[in-house]
């Protein structure tokens, strides 16, 4: 059995098709029971505190591989990582797919990814084996344009002409079931991109051409983007988020050959999420 955390979420939800798929018995783990549950053959779907030792061993029990997302509880709160890691190991765990970030390498002394850095440090020394993947931004950040792009067809963001090489958060999955599932994985760390580097003024291009509609782009101040992250994320998180969107390093702007190296197809571009996701902004 494989246990995936962050199961309704927009890489885990796909994970969990896609190892159902494959014939594996999954525990979809979530902090609230989802609406589909039971609706798919071989998912049992759970809810736990997976930031508590007990939940995350209980969450883990009988599986052999764990799927590890760093979000909510986990990421925010929580118990040592060491000892959450540990807790996976003490329930039979024996591979750990852990999502980290890119920016968790490339900005080693942000704050806003101290704890990633934890987790990091924390598999690679569990004694398991272990797959570490580190992507960079998600296309699926634009879904935070879509209420403005449903009534008023516009997208405001900042950074309009700064392009960086968004990843397909089912390209994540799909290198996770990979992962998971596979030999040849273990000790490898995996940087995840798209296959091409896009600015949020040419996403809404290629929204605008998906939906044959005209999709105005304002471009905000990174005060004004500043204000409005600042309403649902911490400060660091903030500052360093704006810092990688109007000022990537080198090493942020490079396209990775990875999703391609395990997938043996390429990395699917912004366009064809936004073809999948197009009912959220129309």
């Amino acid at each position: 059995m494989i246990t995936v955390t962050g199961a309704t979420g927009n890489i885990g939800r796909t994970l969990v098709e896609l190892l159902a798929g494959a014939g594996e018995k999954v525990r979809a783990v979530s902090r609230r029971a989802d609406p589909g549950a039971g609706a798919t053959d071989g998912v049992e779907w759970v809810r736990a505190d997976i930031g508590a030792a007990e939940g995350l061993r209980s969450a883990a029990d009988g599986a052999c591989a764990l799927f590890l997302l760093l979000a909510g509880e986990l990421n925010s709160r929580g118990e040592d990582p060491a000892v959450l890691v540990g807790a996976a190991r003490d329930a039979g765990v024996e591979r750990i797919v852990l999502v980290s970030s890119q920016a968790g390498a490339t900005r080693p002394d942000a704050a806003s990814h101290a704890r990633l850095r934890e987790f990091e440090g924390a598999v690679r020394s569990s004694g398991l084996d272990f797959t570490v993947l580190r992507p960079g931004g998600f296309a699926s950040n634009a879904f935070a344009w879509a209420e403005t792009v449903r009534t008023r067809r516009t997208v405001l963001a900042p950074f309009g002409d700064v392009a960086l090489p968004v990843v397909d958060p089912a390209d994540i999955a799909a290198v996770a079931a990979a992962a998971l599932r596979e030999d040849g994985h273990a000790g490898r760390t995996y940087e995840l991109t798209g296959p091409e580097a896009v600015s949020p003024r040419r996403q809404t291009e290629i929204l605008a051409e998906a939906l044959g509609e005209d999709v105005a782009f304002v471009e905000l101040s990174r005060a004004e983007a500043h204000a409005h992250l600042a309403r649902f994320m911490p400060e660091e998180v903030v500052h360093g988020t704006l810092d990688i969107l109007g000022r990537p390093l080198p090493e942020e702007r490079r396209i990775s050959p990875d999703v391609a190296t395990v997938l043996g197809r390429p990395a699917a571009p912004f366009g064809a999420w936004a073809a999948r996701h197009l009912p959220a902004f129309r």
